[in-house]
């Protein structure tokens, strides 16, 4: 009897022992990196970070963690991190840590990536690349700002000059001047995507010069193009996420990039054994980008208009340029 209740016993510490092995086995890591904006960003680096926090909340299978980046040289460093901890998924926020991203999966073909706003890597089998069609978005705040401009005159303040930030401007600048042909745009390329002050004196600069509509896709730098608007008293444009809780009374709209659903999509594909690399589009379509919710300032009859454009782009009826040539109005990527 003593010799059964003793296999007994090691019987029901080998099932125990499985159960806690099987229980980590589910879990799965997903760890993020942020670009130099950082995770308070108020944007696309926070959005990923919330959707990824959301995730973790509502399925317990997901552990999620972020290291943020101070310096372009944290971001092989915080990969890296990553990768000795043995993390399931790593999303890199952001196009500026494609280098980074490349050569980590180059050198550690088992591991799995994620980067957004990137699709230099989509030759990689195991980078997915969350790309977003950002001209639309943008495309449809332009038709609001050219539809309530007073001035005839608006800005347009860019965190950085390349293909991927250029959409930003080139859709803007498109709806803007559908909306009012006779606009004049200023624009601004902040260089940066953490500099407040110098967003704030980029947007006072173009308030100067008469702007009564300014919009920003400049990261953490927004942010002080936000807070000039609403000191200045004109109509700020938010970017990335419903920024309208910055300025409650004078952000007008904004320009939301879903970053948030497309972290936990990609986090959910990992967990399900469903991972696809290559690029991933979210657009209007598929609620990628729209306008955001928030929309108590933009005046009936301009919102039908936005509504009517929206439609056509999602008919195939219309497309937003997105190249510097279909835009010579913008002048930051020339």
């Amino acid at each position: 009897m003593k010799k059964l209740l003793s296999i007994a016993l090691v019987l029901c510490m080998v099932l125990s022992l499985g159960a806690v092995s099987a229980f980590a086995d589910d879990t799965v890591k997903i760890g993020m990196v942020t670009d130099v904006g950082g995770v308070n960003d108020k944007s696309f680096n926070q959005t990923s970070w919330e959707g990824l926090q959301a995730l973790a909340a509502e399925d317990s299978r997901f552990e999620v963690n972020y290291l943020e980046s101070k310096t372009d040289a944290d971001y092989q460093t915080n990969i890296n991190t990553f990768i000795d901890e043995e993390y399931d998924l790593i999303i890199c926020v952001g196009y500026m840590l494609a280098d980074a991203t490349r050569e980590a999966a180059e050198d550690n073909p088992d591991q799995l990536f994620a980067i957004i706003d990137d699709s230099s890597c989509a030759d990689l089998p195991n980078v997915a690349c969350l790309m977003f069609a950002q001209e639309q978005a943008s495309y449809l705040v332009g038709l609001v700002a050219g539809s309530v401009t007073e001035s005839k005159t608006v800005g347009y303040v860019q965190g950085m000059v390349s293909d991927s930030m250029n959409l930003f401007g080139i859709g803007y600048i498109t709806g803007v001047l559908e909306a009012c042909p006779e606009a004049t745009v200023l624009q601004y390329n902040a260089n940066n995507f953490g500099d407040i002050a110098g967003g704030s004196t980029a947007a006072k600069d173009m308030i100067t010069k008469g702007a009564d509509v300014i919009y920003q896709a400049a990261g953490g730098t927004g942010i002080g193009v936000i807070n000039a608007c609403d000191e200045e008293g004109i109509w700020a444009i938010g970017v990335d996420t419903d920024q309208a809780p910055l300025a409650p009374d004078h952000v007008i709209t904004s320009a939301m990039k879903r970053v948030d659903v497309a972290s936990q999509d990609i986090s959910k594909a990992v967990a399900d054994g469903s991972f696809a690399a290559g690029v991933h589009l979210y657009d209007l379509s598929n609620g990628g980008v729209d306008l955001a919710p928030t929309r108590d300032h933009i005046p009936a009859e301009v919102l039908e208009v936005v509504e009517a454009a929206k439609a056509a782009i999602i008919a195939g009826e219309k497309t937003v340029p997105t190249t510097v040539a279909d835009c010579p109005a913008f002048t930051l990527g020339a």
